[in-house]
């Protein structure tokens, strides 16, 4: 026996499996481009070698039986490893070795990411970017990207994942917003026009003690789009500060309140890519990239002055202020 398995037909184990999920050896030669006699003599040699029967027959069908079963259990892993590394493989290859494909979400390429392309340029111009937007969970191997920059709790099954940061949510508004809004009581955002989702309003309110039932006046799907309408002046938002980093810092946009709505870690977000490029350069030079950048954006939101101040008006205090959390029952992951 031990003989046997020292000379195990490696070659035989992915017709093994495509045979046991079928089981019919004429779908199975159809699936794997090989013709029907070709699977039935990889079978055969295979039994053959380790001595026993891996399935029963049953007329046209073909079965595993309780050993076929349990061999399958254990190289069904290992083969499922090696499908994972030859996509990542092919998706190092298929644009050439000097580009990155990264699927993102749209707000994050909208308002950070687009922005600090030209920082990506200085730092590697023999490395192209190619970006995907999306609100959907995407496949990486599958659908040949390299890396993806994902919300949610993380991290996800068969992918390294870095976290890169967490932020609260905070109210934000437009210069106009600020003058009227700036050192009012919560109770008064509840005469403004609210953007945004109506739970996580209320959950503000209830953060400054206040009860009260919100209609926002629109939704959205994308905090990119968000901050655009807080930006032109049609309501207040609750976003994420990094998001608003360059409006907060060229005055488009101010922090109108020290209330925060921290979803702990339901809503980080993290740096996800296949476990086989894991030592790929272009994706280490990636790595780094966007850690030092969003350091960098962090940073000079905890160094800026006030944004607690009203347009044309002396600071009022430190951008980083903080008040109670509160946590999200749930939140959806995206891609």
């Amino acid at each position: 026996m031990l003989h046997s398995m020292a000379r195990l037909p490696l070659h035989t184990l992915p017709t093994f499996r495509t045979v046991a999920r079928l089981a019919n050896l004429r779908a199975a030669a159809e699936e794997l481009h090989l013709t029907h006699s070709a699977v039935s003599q990889q079978i055969r040699l295979l039994e053959e070698q380790i001595g026993f029967a891996l399935f029963d027959r049953r007329g046209r069908r073909i079965v595993l039986n309780a050993a076929g079963a349990a061999l399958l259990r254990s190289v069904e892993p290992a083969l499922e490893q090696i499908d994972d590394g030859l996509r990542a493989a092919a998706a190092a290859a298929a644009v050439g070795e000097h580009t990155l494909r990264v699927t993102v979400l749209p707000s994050f390429a909208q308002r950070w990411w687009l922005p600090r392309m030209a920082s990506w340029r200085e730092r590697h111009p023999d490395i192209g970017i190619e970006l995907h937007t999306s609100q959907q969970l995407v496949d990486l191997q599958r659908d040949g990207f390299h890396a993806a920059v994902r919300t949610g709790p993380g991290p996800w099954r068969g992918l390294e994942c870095e976290r890169l940061f967490e932020m609260p949510l905070i109210a934000l508004g437009s210069p106009n917003a600020a003058r009227r809004l700036l050192g009012q009581p919560a109770r008064a955002f509840a005469d403004e026009p609210l953007l945004g989702d109506a739970p996580t309003w209320e959950r503000w309110f209830a953060l400054a003690g206040e009860r009260i039932k919100v209609r926002p006046v629109a939704e959205f799907n994308d905090a990119g789009m968000l901050l655009q309408a807080a930006e032109q002046d049609l309501g207040i938002a609750l976003a994420r500060a990094v998001f608003a980093a360059d409006a907060l810092r060229e005055g488009r946009l101010y922090r109108l309140s020290p209330i925060e709505v921290n979803y702990e870690n339901a809503y980080a977000y993290w740096l996800c890519w296949p476990p086989a490029l894991g030592d790929w350069p272009p994706l280490r030079a990636l790595r780094r990239w966007l850690v030092d950048e969003l350091q960098r954006s962090l940073s000079a939101l905890n160094a800026a002055p006030a944004l607690l101040s009203p347009p044309g008006t002396a600071p009022a205090g430190p951008t980083g202020s903080r008040s109670r959390a509160a946590s999200a029952p749930r939140a959806k992951r995206r891609a």
